[in-house]
């Protein structure tokens, strides 16, 4: 398991640590055998696990204002474009998929928020966006 050397009072020591279950360890002192028993049990350090508090205000949904003449669809968070089976011109209906956003090692739908023509977009496949970054525009 593990090997060390001492030197004590001019004295060579090669310590090779065998096993450890809780309070005891066995160990070979220069090919001696031994079993030791600690008096208190060797604490074990635990791996510290990280958690972020939730958020104070609820999530937002995205606002579309229908009277406007033209829809901006943004990138909801950074990632990249992973697949997008759109051109301009293609009529959609609400709820359709526009494209696929890879994002901290997920595939995310982004979807049409209301229906209309694709009348521009903005990205192509491979490419980097950061959050609100303007995707796709609707008529």
């Amino acid at each position: 398991m593990k090997n060390f050397k001492f030197r004590i009072h001019d004295n060579n020591y090669k310590v090779n640590i065998l096993s450890h279950e809780d309070n005891k360890i066995e160990l070979e002192v220069n090919g001696t055998s031994y079993s030791v028993k600690m008096k208190e049990e060797i604490k074990k350090t635990k791996t510290p696990t990280l958690v972020r508090a939730a958020s104070k205000r609820p999530a937002e949904p995205l606002k579309v204002n229908p009277s406007s003449e033209k829809t901006k669809i943004v990138s909801p968070l950074p990632g990249t474009i992973f697949a997008m089976d759109i051109k301009v011109g293609d009529t959609i209906k609400e709820g359709d998929t526009l494209l696929i956003l890879e994002a901290m090692k997920m595939e995310n739908n982004i979807a049409a928020e209301k229906a209309g023509i694709i009348s521009a977009i903005h990205v192509t496949v491979g490419q980097q966006v950061l959050q609100n970054d303007l995707l796709i525009e609707l008529e």
